[in-house]
């Protein structure tokens, strides 16, 4: 197979020259703007062709409008399967204006150009998104004459005008009004554009269809795994200066999550403020009661509810204000003026809440450098958490596990008072965010000490129980949690030596009942979750 390459001396967007709009085709699932849209079109003086929902829409609205079967000469069939895939279409996508040879062929079988195609695509990833769908509806759902005219335009951008997103429709309209014309930048981004569109869409179909087994059972992930992110922001660099990076979001980020920010002031956002950022909103997001989550290096430096943004802060200031110094805060509640005053004594490199007080907003002023993130408050996670390793990736469900009271096995003599479980929940939802190995001091819902990060879970308790104590707090009567089993007696120690009451730990370890009779023997009370929250 050869492939003919014509030396059209285009390098770069930019030497493309404007073209012209004298005929286009709208077919469009998603009806958002079309009619207007149409509506100028036809203003202007351009030839109009559609199809099905499309083309009725427009008639009934009195925009005039060529049936695309009429166009072409050739009705539509199968149920529609076949309507646009024609030469009379193709033919007038593909064409290229700038090649006697090509237009010689269109006038030769009566083939119009077809200079703008609108399009897009039916709804496969709305549908399958229903837990009822079936392989039918699946199926029926896969567009084919839409992606196909679509690649057909975007690869003749040269001299097509090609339209995915209604929000385009206003900017194409425009060059056309003032100019008479679309120019090759704005043809290239949205021929872009309409690839991205495509290869999602293409992606969702291999992802849904390859978790269906040959008995019809749906894996809960593909064997063929695509994604689709797009790039948000540059960067101007990634975890260090000599790294490259970018921030890239979703097409549709879940409800809620850091990418849905809307940045209020400050710079822009480095790769690590936006790292911390993440870990610091999934975190403060978790909690019912209003929180206050501060972070250093993707590790909770200090957490705390209380009856006030304000109450929170202040607590979970106290853990660590060491660590705190240039931290990431997020809070789950709107910070009020008050709140902010506090706020506005300490350096701060990014500050997340879903809202912001006049006075908040005011104050912060004062503090030009930091970063205001207002995020709308949503409990959704991640549809899947992924982890690049070497020429691989691993993909898992998020870890959504929350742990009801009521879960809890009580595996020593003594029982926890009321008190003590209301701590032992909340010291155990602050270690679902610390790295492994994790152990969390807590008491009445603030921080005390966090030890993140270890290669030994008794060196984890040690570094928790000297960073209390540098902190001035004190951990008599406190509560700790450990994000996995204590595979020995020697780390339970430590935490009770430091004034540890009560301990939250997943249990499951060959030395269970060593440790247990070690809680008994220190007359502590301790409770199993029988689930562990590994984080690395």
């Amino acid at each position: 197979m050869s492939i003919k390459v014509h030396a059209s001396g285009v390098n770069k967007p930019a030497d493309l020259p404007p073209a012209p709009v004298t005929r286009a085709l709208l077919s469009v699932f998603d009806k958002t703007g079309v009619l207007e849209f149409a509506r100028g079109l036809h203003a202007l003086g351009v030839e109009i062709l559609s199809t099905g929902g499309t083309a009725k829409l427009l008639a009934d609205n009195g925009v005039p409008v060529i049936e695309v079967s009429d166009y072409t000469g050739f009705p539509e069939m199968l149920d529609g399967r076949v309507k646009t895939l024609h030469p009379k279409v193709h033919g007038g996508l593909l064409a290229r204006r700038d090649l006697p040879g090509h237009m010689q062929a269109l006038d030769e079988h009566g083939i119009g150009r077809i200079d703008l195609l609108a399009v897009n695509l039916y709804p496969f990833q709305q549908t399958v998104a229903r837990p009822d769908v079936t392989l039918d509806e699946a199926i029926e759902n896969i567009d084919i004459g839409g992606p196909a005219m679509l690649r057909a335009a975007a690869k003749n951008h040269a001299g097509v005008t090609v339209v995915v997103d209604p929000a385009d429709y206003a900017t194409v309209l425009a060059q056309l009004q003032t100019q008479k014309a679309v120019d090759g930048p704005t043809r290239f981004g949205l021929a872009v554009k309409a690839y991205g569109h495509t290869a999602q869409y293409d992606g969702a179909v291999a992802n849904h269809l390859s978790a269906i087994a040959t008995s019809g059972e749906k894996a809960p992930l593909p064997r063929t795994l695509t994604l689709q992110f797009e790039q948000v922001q540059p960067m101007r660099y990634g975890e260090n200066p000599h790294q490259h990076a970018a921030f890239y979001r979703e097409a549709t980020p879940a409800a809620g999550s850091l990418a849905t920010f809307h940045q209020l002031q400050g710079k822009a956002l480095s790769y690590n403020n936006i790292a911390d950022a993440d870990a610091a909103w999934e975190c403060v997001k978790s909690f019912e009661q209003t929180a206050c989550v501060i972070i250093k290096h993707a590790n909770p430096c200090g957490v705390a509810v209380g009856d006030t943004t304000l109450q929170a802060y202040r607590l979970a200031f106290a853990t660590d204000p060491t660590s705190a110094f240039g931290g990431i805060i997020a809070f789950n509640r709107p910070v009020d003026g008050d709140t902010a005053q506090a706020l506005s004594k300490q350096f701060v490199e990014v500050l997340l809440a879903p809202g912001f007080s006049e006075d908040a907003l005011a104050i912060m002023k004062g503090k030009p450098n930091v970063r205001l993130l207002e995020i709308p408050m949503a409990h959704a996670s991640n549809r899947l958490d992924l982890k690049r390793v070497g020429g691989g990736l691993l993909v898992q469900a998020p870890d959504e596990h929350r742990l009801q009271a009521s879960a809890l096995k009580v595996v020593t003599e003594r029982q926890p008072t009321p008190r003590q479980l209301a701590d032992l929940l909340f010291a155990w939802q602050v270690c679902h965010y610390v790295k492994s190995n994790a152990i969390v001091y807590c008491n009445n819902g603030q921080t005390l000490g966090i030890g993140a990060g270890q290669m030994s879970r008794v060196d984890s308790a040690r570094i928790a129980s000297i960073k209390a104590e540098n902190a001035g707090l004190d951990l008599r009567g406190s509560v700790v949690a450990s994000d996995a089993f204590f595979p020995f007696r020697d780390g339970l120690d430590v935490v009770v030596d430091a004034g540890a009451t009560a301990v939250i730990q997943p249990g499951g370890s060959m030395r269970d009942q060593e440790v247990i009779d070690a809680a008994n023997e220190r007359d502590v009370c301790m409770v199993f979750t029988g689930v562990r929250h590994f984080r690395h």
